[in-house]
């Protein structure tokens, strides 16, 4: 298992930006197998392998690369690895970035999964205000520790 991060970290410092992308497909494909298995309880001849796919894709093309830049640009905003700095970078994260981050994930999940535009207007109205209140529990202690912990080159190029 160390040889296995080893070589991760290596892959890391030396193709950010596309070991962020891959990585990022990677976790929310995951997610969404955890879903299907652990939540919804759907069993492997259940699985819906094509929405798993469309899943990957997000993650692939949209959540790696968006999250990889937005870094980028806080690195910048906020200079620095200090406590003080980490606690800044969540802050702008989880009040600027997240919501909108959240609605446009939610827009294109609905859109990738057929919903027509009204469809998908509803849909997000709906659910819109759960989901950044569940991903405020979740998100403020995860981004501390990673804007504190984990250098810019490990989070994107």
């Amino acid at each position: 298992m160390a040889g296995l991060w080893k070589s991760y970290q290596a892959l890391m410092t030396r193709y950010p930006w596309t070991v962020q992308i891959v990585t990022a497909g990677s976790l929310v494909g995951v997610g969404d197998v955890v879903a299907q298995q652990l939540i919804e309880r759907r069993g492997l001849s259940q699985h819906n392998v094509y929405r798993t796919a469309k899943m990957m894709s997000i993650g692939f093309f949209f959540v790696g690369p968006v999250i990889g830049s937005w870094y980028k640009v806080l690195d910048k905003i906020v200079v620095g690895g200090t406590k003080s700095a980490a606690m800044k970078k969540m802050l702008l994260d989880q009040l600027c970035f997240a919501p909108c981050f959240l609605g446009a994930f939610l827009t294109i999940s609905g859109a990738l999964n057929g919903l027509t535009l009204d469809k998908n207007v509803t849909k997000l109205k709906r659910d819109y205000t759960d989901a950044l209140i569940s991903n405020y529990y979740l998100w403020p202690p995860v981004q501390i520790a990673n804007f504190y912990f984990v250098p810019l080159h490990h989070s994107a190029d």
